[in-house]
């Protein structure tokens, strides 16, 4: 008996950074609901037809970008034909700790890292004698910081350190975890603190920052182009910015567009607005190759929550709006490491939206919470709240990934 892969199957994708905090990889979380009472095969069926129908469609490579993909593969997984479909080299085979390794898992991944597929074990708390065996093929261990205390967590980082693989600290939670994960040789590093991190200390915007939120005020209370104007003037690289994405919209254009006027007539207020609040993040990225991690967040989860409200009954073009602006702004305090009351005061918000963000209520603050609850992969509120918007599975998955892709187009660099 196979699983109905279209009940109860949410992805979630959490990012993997580097020492420079660039994005390195994106762990994609495939689970199935509490309801689903499939066997473990019929698990791996799900995951799989997950992979096959959604992101062939799609395309891996939009979901990822220039990032790798890891995937949690149990013993069935492992063992199964279904990885064949996978891009070897796009693909990390995260070994679940529930995997016993046998001397057949060692066999398999000794085969599948020939192939080309990099592997790594998940939750790793201590070195047994069995994970001795398998560490000759694995690329990457994952090590649980939480579930060990200062000192053991340094012993482990020595044990694993002759075996040449690279430590990954996964539920960092704290800016002093990552610095203290980095000085102990980890290489990459995975948590809610790099996805929703917590507000360490309040800092001044700098110049484009700032001009930037008092855009968006503006355009948020149907300014017109001779109000935006100064502002557009006071930064030179903000206007070139926004002549280069007008032309590139107006591509069909007997004539480029030539004047800011122009450019902010063409491009209209409901692009506008996005466009700004995605330059927000943009504006802190360290490395043009790759965007800041933050903004593939917010950008994913903006619009999921835009598809899910315009799909949903009742929903429409202004929810679907308002849906996206709630998503950017959910993630403002931790980029900007700022109140969140700090942040919306002098942006002139609809009452629903306000209440979204500050207290997670109404219509738009259940969405904010199921697209919270993708990103964790948290299936059981994921169906809870899928019932009471009335959002079928189905279309929570197709939304999830179709963002997962948009976000990734926001990351391709520009000639």
């Amino acid at each position: 008996m196979t699983a109905d892969i279209s009940q109860d199957v949410f992805i979630g994708r959490q990012p993997i950074l580097d020492r420079a905090r660039q994005l390195y990889a994106y762990e994609l979380l495939f689970r199935t609901g509490s309801g689903n009472h499939a066997s473990v095969t019929d698990n791996v069926v799900a995951t799989a037809a997950v992979l096959n129908n959604v992101f062939s469609e799609i395309g891996l490579h939009r979901v990822l970008g220039p990032c790798l993909g890891f995937i949690n593969v149990d013993a069935d997984f492992l063992g199964s034909d279904v990885l064949e479909l996978l891009p070897a080299k796009k693909i990390v085979l995260e070994v679940l700790e529930t995997v016993r390794i046998t001397p057949q898992v060692v066999e398999r991944c000794e085969e599948l890292r020939r192939r080309g597929f990099l592997i790594a074990l998940d939750d790793v708390i201590g070195l047994t004698d069995e994970q001795k065996l398998v560490l000759p093929h694995v690329d990457i261990v994952k090590i649980d910081i939480q579930a060990l205390p200062t000192d053991e967590l340094a012993q482990l980082a020595r044990a694993l350190r002759p075996w040449g693989v690279r430590l990954l600290a996964e539920k960092v939670d704290s800016e002093e975890q990552a610095a203290h994960c980095s000085s102990l040789g980890f290489d990459l590093f995975q948590g809610y603190f790099f996805a929703r991190p917590a507000i360490i200390a309040t800092r001044k915007l700098d110049s484009s920052q700032t001009t930037l939120l008092r855009l968006l005020g503006l355009v948020l209370q149907d300014a017109d182009a001779k109000q935006l104007e100064p502002l557009f003037k006071q930064e030179p690289a903000l206007l070139m910015n926004l002549m280069r994405l007008t032309n590139s919209v107006a591509c069909g254009l007997r004539h480029p567009v030539s004047s800011l006027r122009q450019a902010l007539t063409m491009l209209g207020q409901r692009q506008l607005q996005r466009w700004l609040q995605l330059l927000l993040y943009a504006q802190s990225g360290r490395d043009a190759r790759f965007p800041n991690p933050l903004l593939m967040v917010a950008a994913t989860r903006a619009r999921c929550m835009e598809l899910l409200a315009a799909r949903a009954p009742g929903g429409g073009q202004e929810l679907a709006d308002h849906a996206f602006l709630t998503g950017i702004l959910s993630m403002m305090p931790a980029l900007l490491q700022k109140p969140l009351a700090e942040i919306l005061a002098p942006l002139p918000l609809p009452p629903h939206i306000n209440q979204a963000l500050h207290e997670r209520a109404g219509k738009l603050g259940k969405l904010l919470l199921l697209a919270e609850a993708v990103e964790h992969a948290d299936a059981p509120a994921s169906a809870a709240l899928c019932g009471e918007l009335h959002i079928s599975d189905t279309a929570l998955a197709r939304a999830s990934a179709e963002a997962m892709a948009w976000a990734g187009e926001l990351g391709v660099p520009q000639d």
